[in-house]
C-alpha cells in the first residue's frame, strides 16, 4: 500500500476576517465592486426587460464574434477591428425569412455559396421560427429558443452542402423602442427575430471512395460502381452521397441481387485537405434467379395463379423491380388487405452460377363481399337508385358473382354478373353478363332480355395502360318503340339482336380519373344482326373517340371529339336503342339525354346512322377548400343524322359552367349547361351529377 501525503496544517476558521481584502491576482486588473455604492448595469432592451425572466433569456442568446474575427485577431490584433468594419459592408445579400423572424445575410460574393437558394429553401422548411406569427407580443421567449435551434440547423446544413468550416453568427433583433411603436423611420416595425451572419467557407471535395465488396459482383461491379455516381473531387454533398447509395441498392436489387445489404455511406473528413473520404460498405450477398412461388393462401390465390400474374418466369434473373410489380398486382385483386413478399435461398451460387430464390408470398385475407347503392340524378334520364351485392372470390381464383339492380323514374334493371380477374394471362378478364332492363325515355322504350360475354386487357389506377382492347359477343331480345305513347305512336316492335363488337384503345393520360395531360384515343367497330319486322338485316356501328388535354399553369384545357357512322341496313329495321343520339351529361349538355338528332313525323326523336360531336372545357383550379374545387365553362357543339355520311349541317350547341370537387377516387361533377340553338320542345336547362370529369 502506497505512504499516504502529508497533511496540510489544519485551518482555523475562526481567525478568518470576512471583511478583509483579497490578495491581488496577477493579470486582473478589473477594479473588485466597493460596498456601498451603486453597481454599474447593463441596459436591457425594453422588450426584453417585460419578460419575467428576461435577463436569463438575453444571456442565452450567444455572444459570438463576427464571422473570422477569432481567425483574424490571432494573426494580426491591429487590422482586427478595421477588416470586422470591411465584413459588415461586405455582407450585405440578406434574405428575410419565418414571417420576418430570422434574417440570413450572407457574404455579397455569390460565389462563397452557389446553392444559396436551395440551402433557404430547405431552411424554410424546416426551421424552428417559422412557427412563430410575425406579430405574436409574448413570442419573445420562444425567439430566443427557437432561435438556437436554427442556428444549429444552419450549421447542420452547411455541412450536408460540404461547408465543414463554415460558422453561423446568431444575434438577437428588433425594433428599438420608441413612444409610437414603429421604427426609426416611422414605418411598422419590423417583429423580434434572430440575425444569422452566415460564412460558409471553402467547400470541402471528396477524397477517397471504397465500396465494400462490391468487386464481388464480378463483371457487374463496374456498371454497378457507376450508378453511385459519385467520384474523387466531387463537391461533398450529402444529399448526392445518400441519393448515390439509394440508387445503388436499387440498382443490385434489379440485377440480381436480392439479399444485398447497403448501408448508409460513412464520412471521414480530414480538416488538413479540405476532403471526405466516403465509406460504402457494400455485402452484395450473391447472384439468384427466381424458383417456385409459395402461397400462404392457397385458397384464396394459388401458386399457380400466383405465377400467372407474375411478369417473370422460374430461372429468370431475380429482379427487385418485378417482384415489387407482383405484389402491387395481388394487392390490386381486392382479395388481400397486405401482401409481402420474402425470397427463401434454397439453392446457393456455386461455380460462378446464381443460386435459387422461392418467393414465399404472405398474405392477409381481405373481406370479399360487398354492398354498394349509387345514387343519381339527371334532368334527361329522371332520377335513379341502385343497390348491389358481391362476391368477389366466389369461384376461386379471383372468380366473382354480383347480383345488381336498379330503380328511377325511367329505368328498371335486375341482372347478375361472372367475372374472372386475370384469365389467361396479366391485366385479362372474362366477363359474361346476363340482364333484363325496362327503360322508358322520351327518345325511345324498350323491355330487354340480353346476353353479354367480353374478354378484355384492363386498364386501372394501379397499372394504367397504354393500350387496351376488348372482343365479345352480344344477344338480346326487345320489344322497343321510338318516341313517347301519343296515341298515334305505333306499338312496339321485336328485335332480336346479336352483335360482335370489337375495341381498341390508347392511352398517354397522366391520370385515368383526372387527366391534366396526354391524348386518349379509341375505336369501336360492331358488325351487327338484326331480326326484325319478319326481314333479317346486316349493319355496323363504328364509333372513334379522341380526348386531348394541356395544363398551363393553374387551368387544364380538355377537348375531345367523336364521330360515328352505322353503313348497312335501313334504320328501321334497327332497334331505337343500338342508333345513334347526341346530348346528355357526357354529350351536348345543356340538351336532354338523347335528344339531339332528327325527328320523325310526330316530331319525337327517331334516332340516326351518323354522329358527331365536339366539346372544349377549361378546368381551372382555385384556393377553394383547399384546391380541391375546380371550375369548368364548357362548350359543347354536335349533330346526328340519318344518313351514313353525315353532311355537318344540324349542328346543336350547348354552353354552362360547372364545379369540380376532387376527392381521392376522382372528382365528383355537377354541370349546369344550357342549349344555344334549341328546338321546340328542348329545356332551357340542364343539370348533369357524375362521378369522374366529362371525358
Amino acid at each position: 500500500m502506497a505512504p499516504l501525503a502529508a497533511s496540510a496544517p489544519p485551518v482555523n476558521l475562526a481567525a478568518l476576517i470576512p471583511d478583509s481584502p483579497m490578495d491581488v491576482i496577477a493579470g486582473l486588473d478589473l477594479p473588485w465592486p466597493e460596498p456601498g455604492k451603486e453597481e454599474a448595469t447593463i441596459p436591457i432592451p425594453a422588450a426584453l426587460a417585460a419578460q419575467e425572466d428576461g435577463e436569463t433569456l438575453a444571456a442565452a442568446m450567444e455572444r459570438v464574434p463576427p464571422p473570422g474575427a477569432a481567425r483574424l485577431a490571432a494573426r494580426n490584433p491591429a487590422d482586427a477591428k478595421a477588416q470586422g468594419k470591411e465584413q459588415a459592408k461586405e455582407q450585405e445579400r440578406e434574405t428575410i425569412l419565418a414571417t420576418g423572424r430570422a434574417r440570413l445575410v450572407w457574404p455579397a460574393d455569390a460565389v462563397a455559396m452557389p446553392e444559396r437558394e436551395a440551402f433557404e429553401r430547405r431552411f424554410r422548411d424546416l426551421s424552428a421560427l417559422q412557427g412563430l406569427g410575425a406579430h405574436d407580443a409574448d413570442a419573445l421567449a420562444q425567439v430566443v429558443v427557437r432561435g438556437s435551434s436554427d442556428r444549429k440547423l444552419l450549421e447542420k446544413l452547411l455541412r450536408v452542402y460540404g461547408y465543414y468550416d463554415g460558422e453561423v453568427t446568431q444575434s438577437l433583433i428588433g425594433p428599438d423602442p420608441g413612444a409610437d411603436g414603429t421604427s426609426g423611420s416611422g414605418a411598422a416595425a419590423p417583429p423580434t427575430g434572430v440575425r444569422f451572419d452566415m460564412e460558409p467557407g471553402a467547400r470541402y471535395h471528396i477524397g477517397a471512395i471504397t465500396t465494400g465488396r462490391l468487386d464481388d459482383t464480378g463483371k457487374d461491379a463496374a456498371r454497378l460502381r457507376a450508378v453511385l455516381a459519385i467520384k474523387t473531387g466531387d463537391p461533398l454533398d450529402m444529399d448526392a452521397i445518400t441519393a448515390g447509395t439509394n440508387d445503388l441498392a436499387k440498382a443490385l436489387g434489379e440485377a440480381g441481387y436480392p439479399f444485398a445489404k447497403v448501408p448508409p455511406a460513412s464520412l471521414t473528413i480530414d480538416h488538413a485537405r479540405d476532403e471526405g473520404d466516403v465509406d460504402v460498405a457494400v455485402e452484395p450477398g450473391g447472384q439468384y434467379r427466381y424458383g417456385a412461388i409459395t402461397s400462404a393462401l392457397p385458397r384464396v390465390m394459388s401458386p399457380n395463379h400466383l405465377g400467372d400474374i407474375a411478369r417473370f418466369k422460374p430461372g429468370q434473373v431475380w429482379n427487385q423491380k418485378d417482384v415489387e410489380d407482383l405484389r402491387r398486382a395481388v394487392l390490386a385483386t381486392g382479395l388481400v388487405a397486405g401482401v409481402n413478399v420474402t425470397p427463401r435461398e434454397t439453392a446457393p451460387p456455386k461455380d460462378g452460377q446464381p443460386g435459387v430464390v422461392a418467393l414465399d408470398v404472405a398474405m392477409s385475407r381481405a373481406p370479399v363481399h360487398t354492398i354498394a347503392g349509387e345514387i343519381g340524378y339527371d334532368t334527361g334520364q329522371g332520377a335513379r337508385v341502385g343497390a348491389s351485392w358481391e362476391n368477389r372470390n366466389l369461384f376461386p381464383p379471383e372468380g366473382s358473382l354480383k347480383l345488381r339492380g336498379v330503380v328511377g323514374t325511367n329505368e328498371q334493371l335486375a341482372g347478375a354478373t361472372f367475372r374472372r380477374a386475370n384469365f389467361l394471362g396479366r391485366d385479362r378478364q372474362l366477363t359474361v353478363d346476363l340482364y333484363a332492363t325496362n327503360t322508358t325515355l322520351i327518345s325511345y322504350a324498350a323491355r330487354k332480355v340480353a346476353f353479354a360475354t367480353s374478354y378484355e386487357r384492363l386498364t386501372n389506377l394501379l397499372f394504367q395502360k397504354p393500350w387496351t382492347w376488348s372482343m365479345g359477343l352480344e344477344v338480346e331480345a326487345s320489344e322497343e318503340r321510338e318516341g313517347v305513347p301519343s296515341g298515334v305512336t305505333t306499338g312496339r316492335i321485336l328485335y332480336i339482336t346479336t352483335a360482335l363488337p370489337l375495341r381498341a384503345g390508347i392511352d398517354s393520360t397522366d391520370n385515368l380519373l383526372d387527366p391534366t395531360k396526354g391524348h386518349r384515343a379509341s375505336l369501336r367497330i360492331s358488325p351487327e344482326q338484326s331480326w326484325a319486322r319478319e326481314t333479317q338485316s346486316r349493319y355496323a356501328r363504328i364509333q372513334a373517340d379522341a380526348s386531348f388535354y394541356r395544363s398551363f399553369d393553374k387551368v387544364v384545357l380538355a377537348s375531345r371529339v367523336r364521330l360515328g357512322t352505322m353503313p348497312g341496313s335501313d334504320i328501321d329495321y334497327v332497334a331505337p336503342s343500338r342508333r345513334f343520339y347526341a346530348g346528355g351529361g357526357a354529350s351536348i349538355r345543356g340538351y336532354g339525354y338523347n335528344l339531339v338528332g332528327p325527328r320523325n313525323a310526330l316530331g319525337e326523336p327517331k334516332g340516326g346512322r351518323s354522329l358527331y360531336e365536339f366539346s372544349i372545357e377549361a378546368r381551372v383550379n382555385t384556393h377553394f377548400f383547399g384546391g380541391a374545387l375546380q371550375l369548368v365553362p364548357f362548350l359543347d357543339a354536335g349533330g346526328v343524322e340519318a344518313g351514313t355520311v353525315p353532311k355537318f349541317n344540324d349542328w346543336r350547341y350547348g354552353a354552362g359552367l360547372g364545379i369540380r370537387y376532387r376527392t381521392g377516387f376522382g372528382p365528383i361533377r355537377i354541370d349546369v349547361g344550357t342549349p344555344l340553338n334549341p328546338r321546340a320542345g328542348d329545356s332551357r336547362i340542364g343539370v348533369y351529377v357524375a362521378l369522374g370529369q366529362a371525358f
